[in-house]
């Protein structure tokens, strides 16, 4: 007998089918979001990354710190996820008479990191002066004097490789601002312990004639007997990864595209992974995790399933996280009981904006936003001295507060394309009572300021500030922060004078 058919009352049917699709828009939604997101691991400015394993199976980090002090960050992990900054290899740069003055866009550029026998070893090039490296048996302790391995202008992002017989070869790139080309990756022998060159640079790669144009920052490996070269190609924005084999060190080389997605660059290979930068303006530029696997003897990357990956698991002390614009001299300033003294730079007698000062003490934008908040006491002894608060890039704003009688005057200052000479516009904003104090011959004047710092997507910042710290004043118009010479905007302390003889100066106090 055939039966009726059951009927299922419409709103049970509505509702399950309800259930059942909203169940699966959110699978699809994870899913989605799970494929799509990207292992973003640190967002701040760690330019040109590379990295090595560790004498116990943990990880090291280093990238380019261009002009500023200390130089070469250290950063550590055991599962290249978590990072935390440790050191610096580098205290100042050489030749010092050339870094002792801000030299934007110069100094270390793409270092690599290895290594070797239990020692490690940093190689970078210095564009105007050729191949440094410093070593040591502890990262987190002290690493030698720089020593050139390699002179010569132009010779760039270099790379060593200690082959199983105990000899050592280096890569390197080109940089066509120095020496006129590019696109190009020589190799050349040096001694065994990696301090010299003993072999002449044998082109081993033209990215012109191959297909990948403006080939750089290559990075040395060798693996079941082949020689492995990792480079970037295509530029900075819009470039991809290649891969370059063959079984002799010299050539001839093959090549292979192993990634081409969202201007993900320069990077360095560890246990099957791969740390690479993507430019992201005045942030500078951030470091993604990438997987590599290998298909039919070629590192193929692809982007790791982060599963929601966030930023904040990377640590930065307090005590590591400022470095000075050039070489740390002593009349820059010194550290306190209670934080850091910075003193003012003798400006020249036709001062346009801080793009000359070299003093200036500054730490990376860190996260996507964030809010921090500075504590200053200003100290002058003259009229002519201006101390305070900056977000500094090509384009800058800061607070400045200037001796005017018995009080400072607060001001807020802008100015556009600092690298081409473009001039400050400044706007009184406040006024602030100082304490005066019997300094011999006389008076020192002084006074508290705090300034807030709100940074929003896009790197849009809100700057407020408090002579009590507890009452803020915003100022009114947000300011677009922008990117300096090949680093990311950062903001700190300076302090500024026209008179030699008579400095003020800052004192950083701390942060909340």
């Amino acid at each position: 007998m055939r039966r009726a058919p059951v009927k299922v009352p419409f709103f049970i049917l509505d509702i399950n089918c309800f259930y059942i699709m909203t169940k699966g828009i959110i699978a699809l939604l994870l899913l989605f979001h799970t494929l799509t997101i990207q292992a973003q691991i640190i967002y701040a400015d760690y330019s040109d990354p590379d990295v090595c394993e560790g004498t116990h199976g943990d990880y090291w980090l280093t990238a380019s710190s261009f002009q500023c002090t200390p130089g070469l960050p250290l950063l550590h992990s055991t599962d290249l996820v978590h990072w935390e900054l440790v050191n610096y290899a580098v205290e100042r740069l050489l030749p010092a008479s050339h870094y002792n003055s801000v030299q934007h866009g110069c100094g270390v550029w793409a270092p690599s990191i290895r290594r070797h026998n239990d020692i490690y070893y940093i190689y970078w090039g210095d564009p105007d002066f050729g191949v440094f490296m410093v070593k040591s048996d502890n990262p987190c302790g002290r690493w030698s004097e720089p020593v050139l391995v390699v002179e010569g202008r132009g010779v760039i992002d270099p790379c060593p490789l200690w082959d199983d017989d105990g000899r050592c070869y280096l890569v390197n790139g080109w940089a066509a601002s120095r020496c006129g080309f590019n696109s190009v990756l020589t190799v050349r022998e040096l001694s065994s312990d990696g301090s010299r060159v003993i072999g002449k640079p044998v082109l081993v790669y033209d990215g012109q004639v191959k297909g990948n144009h403006t080939i750089e920052g290559p990075k040395f490996c060798k693996r079941d007997g082949w020689y492995y070269i990792l480079a970037p190609a295509g530029g900075v924005e819009r470039g991809w990864q290649v891969a370059l084999r063959s079984r002799n060190v010299y050539g001839p080389y093959e090549s292979q595209i192993v990634f081409n997605k969202n201007g993900i660059h320069q990077g360095g290979w560890v246990a099957d992974k791969f740390i690479a930068f993507q430019d992201k303006g005045p942030y500078g530029r951030i470091l993604h995790l990438l997987d590599v696997e290998w298909k039919n003897g070629w590192p193929m990357m692809k982007e790791t399933k982060s599963n929601g990956v966030k930023c904040d698991k990377y640590k930065s002390p307090i005590k590591l996280q400022y470095q000075w614009h050039a070489n740390y001299q002593d009349h820059f300033g010194f550290e306190t009981n209670n934080g850091v003294r910075v003193y003012g730079h003798a400006v020249t007698s036709d001062f346009r904006n801080l793009w000359e000062i070299s003093n200036l003490y500054l730490r990376k934008f860190e996260g996507e936003t964030f809010t921090d908040t500075l504590h200053l006491i200003i100290t002058a002894t003259d009229e002519s001295q201006q101390s305070g608060f900056v977000v500094m890039g090509r384009d800058y704003c800061r607070l400045s507060a200037e001796l005017q009688g018995d009080a400072f005057v607060l001001k807020y200052i802008t100015c556009r394309d600092a690298d081409r000479d473009g001039t400050e516009e400044s706007t009184v904003i406040g006024r602030i009572e100082a304490r005066s104090y019997n300094a011999g011959a006389k008076n020192n004047y002084e006074c508290r300021l705090s300034v807030r710092i709100q940074c929003d997507k896009g790197a849009l910042c809100h700057l407020s500030y408090s002579t009590d710290s507890s009452r803020f004043t915003p100022i009114a118009i947000p300011f677009q922060a922008r990117a300096g010479k090949w680093i990311g905007a950062k903001y700190g302390v300076f302090s500024i004078t026209r008179d030699t003889k008579s400095k003020g100066w800052v004192e950083l106090m701390g942060t909340t």
